[in-house]
């Protein structure tokens, strides 16, 4: 029974795998950068920049790519423009975590 809908990143949705699927939990940890813990203090950070535009599916994305800077942190979030100011406040909370 499908509870809700939210978007998570790929640390985040590490919580919910199934310890009895390895191939799933090999899967994922291939491609995850941060921790559960990480992950989720990452989205509180960022959910508390306050931007408008910055969405839970776009926090989902910089969680799982971990932008280093502007050009690629554009290529993650492509459908929505923001100003030099929040694109710095949001390298800064990314650059905490590695």
């Amino acid at each position: 029974m499908i509870k809700g809908n939210k978007a998570l990143s790929m640390a985040e949705a590490q919580e919910y795998i199934s310890e009895n699927n390895p191939e799933i939990n090999a899967f994922v940890k291939n491609f995850t950068k941060l921790t559960f813990e990480q992950g989720k203090e990452m989205r509180e950070k960022l959910l508390s920049l306050d931007l408008i535009k910055l969405n839970e599916k776009h926090i989902s994305k910089i969680i799982d790519v971990l932008p280093e800077d502007k050009d690629e942190l554009n290529k993650v979030l492509s459908d929505v423009n923001f100003d030099e100011n929040e694109i710095n406040n949001i390298l800064s909370t990314i650059k905490e975590f590695k």
